[in-house]
């Protein structure tokens, strides 16, 4: 132990392409990268400044749109300079601060859809009192309860892997530090620490999961006792969007964290892993956007304004000159019609 290297920089492996293949998977990687932070922040701007969208799903969305942009953060930029670098290496200090973002952005994520779906069987189920059900307060409780929980097992789980002599490579088989690839590096028995991690990624999954089930079982319980057909049509439009993004957000992290490493090779936990680090953010506000009208409306409302605000600065601009008088050291400005 005296020669323990745990402070020592790792070293990235990445995807592990064929170098022939980099150039195209760094420029898609890279437009992916954009698109999703361009569309997550124009989320978050159309939530606060349209006031039709000031509702508790829309501020529910918005903290969605916060932590994908967050997430996606964490992990691609690092992956983008080592993709064009030689030297891959990751201090000690760089990825513990990767490893408590990435597991905080996840739990908090997990618990936020969990919670939207309460919201949308609130909307649903009892429609009449859903502005006392899914007040400002109550809205403001729901997302401070997702941050904390997820922040709470990021600060769980980052100490104790951090802690971890690693005495052997340290090179990670990964594009970020994950903690099950860190692990792999650990000269100490992680056996009961991995077994933790599990019983606490279960709950993770568990706790929300049982919100969405029992949420979307009363939804479907009272959409199928709708005599109206447009009724049946809304909630069922209402529902859908987050339901897609449910599917692939818990299937993906299921996948990586709930089956036992037996059933998956480091290979394929890298494609699942940037699936939904990369992939999953950008889906998030485009189901949204593609698929809500108010959504769409807010954001041709905005370019309509901004098309007029620059015609009337052209206007402005090609009506108005400033001429020098002579004689004079001054400028005035001559309308010409």
């Amino acid at each position: 132990m005296k020669n323990r290297t745990s402070f020592s920089d790792f070293v990235l492996l990445g995807l592990l392409l064929n170098s022939k293949t980099i150039g195209i998977v760094f420029a898609v990687i890279l437009v992916i990268f954009v698109v999703t932070v361009t569309a997550n922040l124009v989320m978050i701007f159309l939530i606060h400044v349209d006031r039709h969208l000031h509702t508790p799903m829309y501020f529910l969305l918005s903290q969605l749109s916060i932590m994908d942009t967050l997430f996606i953060c964490t992990t691609v930029p690092k992956l983008l300079v080592d993709m064009v670098s030689k030297e891959k290496t990751i201090s000690f200090v760089a990825c513990g601060i990767q490893i408590f973002l990435y597991v905080t952005m996840i739990g908090s994520e997990l618990f936020l859809l969990g919670l939207m779906a309460y919201d949308r069987y609130v909307a649903v189920c009892n429609p009449l009192r859903y502005p006392v059900l899914m007040n400002r307060r109550v809205c403001l409780l729901l997302a401070a309860g997702a941050w904390f929980g997820g922040s709470l097992d990021g600060f769980l789980l980052t100490p104790i892997t951090m802690n971890f002599p690693y005495c052997h490579s340290h090179s990670i088989e990964h594009f970020f530090c994950e903690i099950p690839a860190i692990l792999r590096l650990a000269c100490a028995d992680t056996s009961q620490y991995e077994t933790l991690m599990y019983i606490c990624c279960v709950l993770m999954l568990l706790i929300p999961l049982s919100i969405i089930s029992t949420s979307y079982s009363r939804i479907l319980l009272t959409v199928y006792c709708m005599r109206s057909v447009e009724g049946k049509k809304k909630a069922f439009t209402t529902c859908s969007s987050h339901l897609t993004i449910v599917s692939i957000f818990y299937g993906a992290a299921f996948y990586n964290y709930v089956l036992p490493q037996s059933f998956h090779t480091p290979e394929q936990d890298k494609v699942v892993s940037a699936f939904y680090t990369i992939v999953t953010p950008m889906l998030n506000p485009l189901i949204y956007s593609l698929r809500n009208k108010d959504v769409m409306g807010a954001l041709k409302k905005l370019l309509k304004l901004s098309t007029l605000f620059n015609i009337k600065e052209f206007c402005h601009a090609s009506f108005h000159v400033n001429i020098r008088i002579p004689g004079k050291l001054k400028y005035m400005g001559r309308k010409f019609t």
